[in-house]
């Protein structure tokens, strides 16, 4: 094996150790979430990142993009969740194409109820995974902070 396939190893060996530490973390949120809270992930991670707005509403594209989703998938997601009660659609006022997406107060409410569940989760896995050879400096660069800006 060459240098050249030396490094493509190695990029393909750190994007298994990161896809097997995705799917440990995704695994046990999704079923913390949904025991505790009737949420899935990608549910949790809508309504976060609602909540992170200022004026707590954003379009439908910038929704799908924060949750890695198409539009179509994301459309039936506000749906559900519409449905829900949880977060309503807004039409924008200066372009009646535009639709923004909201959080409700009940949407809110469990999103604060959640939030608990998703932290003591993620923290415990990382731990969890920290225990594993091949998963530790990842979850170690994870946990480290970034510098601050000079």
């Amino acid at each position: 094996m060459g240098i050249a396939d030396d490094a493509v190893e190695i990029r393909a060996q750190g994007w298994r150790t990161l896809a097997a530490l995705h799917g440990l973390i995704d695994q046990a949120l999704e079923r913390a979430l949904s025991a505790e809270h009737g949420l899935s992930v990608v549910e949790f991670t809508v309504l976060d990142a609602l909540s992170r707005q200022d004026g707590w509403h954003m379009r439908m594209q910038q929704l799908a993009r924060a949750a890695a989703l198409s539009s179509s998938a994301t459309t039936r997601l506000v749906t559900r969740l519409e449905d829900r009660g949880l977060l309503q659609r807004v039409l924008c006022a200066d372009d009646r194409r535009g639709i923004y997406t909201e959080l409700t107060p009940k949407g809110s409410a469990l999103l604060a109820d959640a939030r608990p569940t998703y932290d003591r989760t993620l923290h415990d896995t990382l731990d969890d995974a920290r225990e594993r050879p091949e998963l530790a400096c990842l979850v170690d660069a994870l946990e480290q902070r970034p510098a601050k800006a000079g």
